[in-house]
């Protein structure tokens, strides 16, 4: 069986499971007072250490994949990282994919999990408002889509194979909303950093409409990513980090679960069979 008709043979549980789940902070805060929901934290001490480093919040210059360690540096996002340069790194080894499906916690989550990934940065893309903040991003005026930076090797892990995971974990056929989440940062978004990866997002997305993998054409955006800005350091690893607080315990961990047993053989903990 190909991984084309791996992917599309299954019904898409992980998202008809959690579609009808709220997850707005702003509607979760309002019913749970706070104790349950995206709500912004305070630093721990080690955060604090970092974020009052000299140039803690300064974007290097050796790429975005290098920038996103300096948003873990600080509460506020890091300078951005330009998106001008080719998505292979310096070392040549590397690619970086930027795409958003809704909750970008539960995408790094499944991401995270992948042999051939080096890396998965939480951040926003896609709007017009420069360094942007969460709660900026939550007023649905920045443009931005909540998205993940993965940085990848493309010799275990193709683009095309990023972008075929990526369509089974979020509901592409719905504008600017997941499930209860609606407003345009959780648009189903895919930035593609050379001409390369646009021609094989189109061609992923045309074999998605062709076969109508969600019995609907998906709505997803094409386009070249300008500048993405890593998120605020609370939000990195943040299922990792949090794995107890109700809305990863409720949402992310099962929709990360049924990642896991649909992709078993690629992931990290994956041992094949003796022969």
């Amino acid at each position: 069986m190909s991984f084309q008709e791996e992917v599309s043979s299954e019904t898409n549980t992980m998202v008809t499971d959690v579609m009808d789940i709220d997850r707005t902070p702003e509607l979760l805060t309002w019913i749970f007072s706070g104790m349950f929901g995206r709500k912004e934290q305070k630093q721990q001490p080690a955060e604090q250490a970092l974020a009052s480093a000299p140039g803690a919040a300064t974007a290097p210059a050796s790429g975005t994949a290098v920038a996103a360690s300096a948003a873990a540096a600080s509460d506020r996002p890091a300078a951005p990282a330009n998106a001008e340069s080719s998505a292979t790194s310096t070392s040549g080894r590397t690619e970086l994919a930027t795409i958003g499906g809704g909750c970008f916690w539960c995408i790094e989550a499944c991401y995270r999990d992948l042999v051939g990934v080096s890396s998965v940065t939480s951040g926003y893309a896609g709007g017009h408002v420069e360094r942007p903040t969460y709660q900026q991003v939550l007023t649905k005026k920045t443009g931005h889509a909540e998205v993940v930076q993965v940085e990848f090797d493309p010799s275990q892990l193709s683009y095309r194979d990023i972008l075929q995971i990526f369509f089974t974990l979020h509901d592409p056929t719905t504008p600017n909303r997941q499930g209860n989440d609606v407003g345009p940062q959780y648009r189903s978004i895919i930035l593609t950093h050379s001409d390369e990866q646009r021609r094989v997002a189109e061609e992923v997305l045309g074999e998605v409409n062709k076969g109508l993998w969600f019995g609907k054409r998906a709505v997803t955006e094409l386009a070249p990513l300008t500048t993405f800005y890593p998120a605020e350091a609370y939000h990195q690893r943040y299922f990792a980090r949090n794995p107890s607080q109700p809305y990863c315990a409720m949402i992310v961990a099962p929709k990360l679960q049924e990642f896991r047993r649909k992709y078993s053989k690629k992931l990290r903990s994956y041992a094949a069979p003796e022969l």
